[in-house]
């Protein structure tokens, strides 16, 4: 079940509690608000979204009370920025979407990163940002700014150096040997995700392959202030801000970090990774051989 529908469900069980409270049945209620009984149905279980007008009926029907309008109204409002598809967010290229998270980012006092599969924005080199911000226009067919793109990503990274800010990285040593770029390339990212562990406000933590996990790594998120969570799948960024929803992810990341290697030990995992990199690569010799 996706967030976006589990919200839908929780307002739904919200206005079915409204609706109790006041002694009505559905039949009842749909009678006073001149709708189909179905209507209430597919809203109480979350088959149907409400819109605002259907808010502010359903209230004035059941309490007429301001401050269950707002909050009603504050799951609703939830729900309907939480699905944001990408399309939609990508129309203004990626450059416009990195600004946007440059915002978010500039904002924030602590933030907390699990990720299992990609190197996190703000510790990417250009060469890994290049090859994953490519994607986007393979898979959506979008304008190819990347250059710009990629220069917006590296100036979000100035606020690694905010002394006023703590960053905590947590990912998986998948991360360090997928593929996503030429090796050369990745040997690069891997030497700097090495120097970013030493920076005084960043702590990264790497969970190396033989751990044994409390949670499985699912997707990955970015907790903002324990105020809102990002979430990004293949065809939407979902933010989630209700309460339940963060403390869940919070107690995720805290699960991830529990199990996490950090300092020399991490940094130790991430020269492996470098070394056996290297010697699948052709030494300088081998390269003027062939070449010659």
């Amino acid at each position: 079940m996706t967030s976006v529908q589990q919200t839908r469900e929780a307002l739904g069980g919200k206005l079915r509690n409204l609706r109790r409270s006041a002694g009505l049945t559905g039949r009842d209620l749909a009678e006073r608000l001149s709708w189909p009984a179905s209507k209430i149905s597919k809203l109480e279980t979350g088959k149907q979204a409400p819109t605002e007008a259907d808010v502010a009926a359903w209230v004035t029907a059941t309490t007429n009370d301001e401050q269950d309008n707002v909050s009603v109204l504050a799951i609703l409002r939830t729900m309907e920025s939480a699905h944001a598809e990408w399309q939609r967010l990508l129309s203004g290229g990626r450059r416009h979407h990195q600004s946007t998270w440059a915002d978010m980012e500039r904002k924030a006092t602590r933030l907390h990163v699990f990720e299992p599969a990609f190197v996190p924005g703000l510790l990417q080199t250009a060469g890994y940002a290049r090859h994953r911000l490519a994607q986007a226009i393979t898979v959506f067919g979008t304008s190819n700014d990347i250059d710009e793109a990629v220069r917006t990503r590296l100036v979000r990274q100035d606020v690694l150096y905010d002394p006023r800010k703590r960053f905590h990285f947590v990912i998986t040593e998948a991360v360090l040997r997928y593929r996503l770029c030429p090796p050369e390339l990745m040997l690069a990212q891997l030497d700097r995700l090495v120097a970013a562990s030493t920076l005084p406000n960043v702590r990264l933590g790497i969970i190396p392959f033989d751990t044994s996990y409390v949670i499985g790594p699912g997707c990955g998120f970015w907790i903002f202030d324990d105020q809102q969570v990002l979430v990004e799948i293949f065809s939407a960024e979902l933010t989630l801000a209700q309460p339940q929803e963060i403390d869940l992810h919070a107690k995720v990341f805290g699960a991830m970090s529990s199990v996490a290697a950090y300092g020399a030990k991490s940094r130790a995992v991430v020269t492996r990774v470098m070394e056996e990199l290297r010697a699948t690569m052709p030494d300088d010799d081998s390269m003027d051989l062939a070449t010659s």
